[in-house]
């Protein structure tokens, strides 16, 4: 759940998503699911003359199995939020409670 509160935060700006395909688009960020689907606005294919078929593609639905990276703008990155989230991740008491749900 943490990468996908993250990317939440990321929702209007742009990215660039590279698929396991090797294909990459660009665009803004529309949506993000706990499956790490994504769904980008206004796509441009980095590569058009290896993929001319996606020219006229301006919206795409990006299942998450298939996405090698996303790429975003290093000042879209909160590293404060990111860090905060990660400890309380990784805190003993959210630990001991996924133990003991474990555990009945």
């Amino acid at each position: 759940l943490l990468f996908y509160s993250f990317f939440k935060t990321l929702v209007g700006k742009e990215v660039a998503v590279e698929l396991k395909n090797d294909v990459v688009f660009t665009g803004v960020l529309h949506s993000v699911d706990q499956y790490l689907n994504v769904k980008l606005m206004n796509v441009k294919v980095v590569d058009t003359e290896k993929y001319p078929q996606l020219l006229a593609l301006q919206n795409v639905f990006i299942r998450g199995s298939v996405v090698r990276y996303i790429q975003i703008a290093p000042e879209d990155v909160n590293t404060q939020l990111l860090q905060e989230a990660t400890m309380l991740e990784n805190s003993p008491t959210s630990s001991s409670s996924s133990n003991n749900k474990s555990k009945k």
